[in-house]
């Protein structure tokens, strides 16, 4: 059997087909633009390579809840021609297979808890910091959702005294995207992340709202860990500084694993999301995982 992965993210899309035994065997990115463009490439692509299962995480918010109309829906966005779009009944209506749909966040997590850093666990938290800022939740083995799938990104938070930037969350301001994410760093500074020296002290700054975010997911949810990834994250510098950070504002509250064994880098980098799709499609088949799947 074959099976297929999309990893739909806001600037990107990646498709791939693994075999059995989950070696990637076709693999195919694609800019982010209107569906328009892309829904009949992506068609074409698993009509030449046919896949049993398929495994999506889309960019969100999107639809989640099997019960409701919008189901298999990217919701509100502002990407040109995605708000409102039936990602998945477009599908599903090509392809006629067994599709497992989520978010992009959440097939990382899933990738990150059966082939990367966080191997052995059950309960973790996956957050991406880049052009947004998302987490896919994981909870005894299963990916978590409630009447939704969760927002982290959204948390708002509690900003440092001398911080007087005035956020880039067209929402909420002051929560996490909005004064860390991407965007938030380039409206910030004047300049992308990429281009901020290892050792300017806005890092400090960064380090701390996304180690506040960790606080916060350690005292609601208790996790085993806590693995970061996404293309901020993945500034060498930033761990420690969050590692330090999360120390101080935790102030021993509660117990958690030794800092460099609990907030990680995620172990399969950028391909979490893809290996994680893949993982889901062939759950499908093995009928291992409680899949809201049509």
């Amino acid at each position: 059997m074959m099976f297929g992965g999309i990893e739909a993210g806001g600037t990107k899309f990646v498709l791939a087909v693994a075999d059995d035994n989950l070696k990637i065997v076709v693999r195919e990115h694609l800019d982010t633009t209107q569906p328009e463009a892309m829904m009949p490439v992506i068609i074409d692509f698993f009509t030449q390579h046919p896949v049993t299962a398929l495994g999506i995480g889309s960019f969100g918010p999107i639809g989640v809840n099997p019960q409701q109309a919008d189901y298999g829906y990217i919701k509100k966005t502002p990407k040109p021609g995605w708000a409102d779009y039936p990602f998945l009944p477009r599908l599903q209506d090509a392809l006629n297979i067994p599709i497992y749909w989520t978010t992009d966040v959440n097939v990382a997590a899933y990738g990150e808890m059966l082939a990367g850093a966080a191997q052995g666990k059950k309960k973790l938290v996956y957050i991406t910091v880049g052009t947004g800022i998302g987490a896919g939740i994981i909870a005894d083995g299963q990916i978590y959702s409630g009447i939704s799938h969760p927002e982290v990104g959204h948390l708002l938070m509690h900003t440092l005294p001398d911080d007087h930037f005035a956020g880039v969350c067209p929402y909420h301001q002051y929560c996490l995207e909005g004064i860390a994410a991407g965007p938030a760093i380039a409206a910030r500074n004047g300049r992308p992340g990429r281009d901020i020296t290892r050792d300017d002290p806005f890092w400090q700054v960064e380090a701390y709202y996304l180690a506040q975010a960790c606080v916060d997911l350690t005292l609601t949810l208790a996790p085993e860990m806590i693995v970061f990834g996404g293309g901020v994250a993945n500034q060498q510098q930033l761990m420690p500084l969050i590692r330090s950070s999360f120390i101080t504002q935790l102030n021993g509250y509660v117990d958690t694993p030794p800092v460099d064994n609990y907030i990680v880098h995620a172990g399969l980098g950028n391909d979490a999301g893809i290996v994680g799709s893949l993982l889901l499609a062939k759950s499908l088949v093995a009928k291992t995982v409680n899949s809201p799947a049509v």
